[in-house]
């Protein structure tokens, strides 16, 4: 059995979006220095996403820390790979 993985190509894709002051505010802020309105949104999103990930991830480790089986777990796995 062949296991085929397509690849797509993504183009970039507009989007329309309406701006409340606050938020014309911040794009402006953004585009200060030179930035294109599309570079600034781009920068904005990945900015955020990389927030929002690191709030989950720091959410996930105070859960994991706060349960005492998953801690033993996470000591046995340590263990185990030191020893390879």
């Amino acid at each position: 059995m062949t296991n085929v993985i397509p690849s797509v190509v993504m183009a970039e894709q507009a989007i329309s979006v309406r701006l409340d002051a606050e938020a014309e505010r911040a794009l402006r802020f953004l585009m200060r220095g030179g930035t294109s309105r599309s570079e600034a949104i781009r920068s904005a999103l990945l900015t955020a996403s990389r927030a929002a990930r690191y709030d989950q991830m720091a959410a996930d480790a105070k859960r994991l820390a706060g349960n005492s089986d998953d801690r033993a777990l996470v000591a046995d796995l340590q263990e185990f790979f030191d020893e390879l």
